[in-house]
C-alpha cells in the first residue's frame, strides 16, 4: 500500500481519536452524574495516598437506601457476582437476581473476591469503609501484573491502587441516589499511563454502566414485590406495600 493511500485512513483514525477524546471520553467519565457529584467531595480519599478522583457514575433508584444496601453487601465472586457482563467479570456465572441472606455479613477488613475462568476465585478488594445504607468502599492495591501488594509496605515504583466506592443518598419519595466513584493511582511507564488514561474510561463504562442498569432493575423489581428482605442490621423486614406505593 502506498503512502498516498494510507494518509486518508490515518486521517480518519486521527479524527476519530480527537472526537473520542473531546466528546466521548468526558461523558464516559461522568455517566449519569451531576456536576456536584463529579466535582464535590467523595469519601475515602485518605485511603489512597496520592490518589485522584476516578470516573463518577450515578443512577436514581426507586427504592429506599435500606433496600439497595443488601444488593451491594453481597457483591463479589463466589457471592452475588457484579451485576455486569458476567461472561467478562464472573467467569460466565450469572449474577444474583435476589437478595441472599447468607451473603449479608460484611465487615471492614473482609476480602471480596473476583472470579476468573483460569484461576477461580482470587482476592481483588478489601472492605475499607462500610457505613450501612450509606457507603461501601472497596480498596485494591496490586502490581501491574495484578498481584496483591501489602498496603502496610512502601509502594513500589510501578503499581495500581484504588478505592471503588458506592455512596447511597436518600431522596424524597423513598428513592435513592447511587453514586459510584472513588480515588485512584496508576504508576507505570509513560506508554502504560497514556493507554490507561485513554482506554480505561471506556472499559469502566462498559462494565459499570451495565452494573448500574442491572442494579436499578433488580432493586426496583424486588421493592415492588411483597417480599421479606434483611434490613441493615441483619433482621428481617416485611415490606408489603402495593406496587403503586413503591414507585
Amino acid at each position: 500500500m502506498t503512502a498516498r493511500r494510507m494518509i486518508p485512513g490515518a486521517g480518519v483514525a486521527g479524527a476519530a481519536a480527537v472526537a473520542y477524546g473531546a466528546m466521548v471520553r468526558p461523558r464516559l467519565l461522568r455517566w449519569g452524574a451531576t456536576d456536584a457529584e463529579v466535582a464535590g467531595p467523595y469519601p475515602g480519599a485518605e485511603l489512597v495516598p496520592g490518589g485522584k478522583r476516578g470516573a463518577t457514575m450515578a443512577v436514581t433508584i426507586d427504592a429506599a437506601p435500606e433496600r439497595v444496601w443488601p444488593w451491594l453487601v453481597q457483591l463479589g465472586g463466589g457471592r452475588a457476582g457484579w451485576y455486569s457482563w458476567d461472561v467478562l467479570d464472573n467467569a460466565g456465572r450469572p449474577s444474583a437476581r435476589e437478595v441472599h441472606p447468607e451473603w449479608q455479613q460484611l465487615a471492614v477488613g473482609d476480602h471480596v473476591t473476583y472470579r476468573t475462568r483460569r484461576h477461580g476465585l482470587v482476592d481483588a478488594w478489601d472492605v475499607a469503609a462500610l457505613e450501612p445504607a450509606r457507603f461501601l468502599g472497596l480498596h485494591g492495591l496490586s502490581d501491574l501484573r495484578g498481584r496483591p501488594l501489602d498496603p502496610h509496605q512502601p509502594r513500589p515504583a510501578a503499581y495500581t491502587e484504588g478505592l471503588w466506592g458506592f455512596r447511597l443518598t436518600e431522596l424524597p419519595g423513598g428513592r435513592t441516589r447511587l453514586v459510584v466513584g472513588g480515588h485512584e493511582v496508576f504508576r507505570a511507564p509513560l506508554p502504560g499511563r497514556l493507554l490507561s488514561s485513554w482506554l480505561g474510561p471506556l472499559v469502566v463504562w462498559i462494565m459499570q454502566a451495565r452494573m448500574l442498569s442491572v442494579l436499578k432493575r433488580n432493586v426496583e423489581r424486588a421493592a415492588a414485590a411483597p417480599t421479606v428482605v434483611p434490613d441493615v442490621g441483619g433482621a428481617a423486614i416485611d415490606d408489603r406495600r402495593p406496587v403503586s406505593e413503591s414507585r
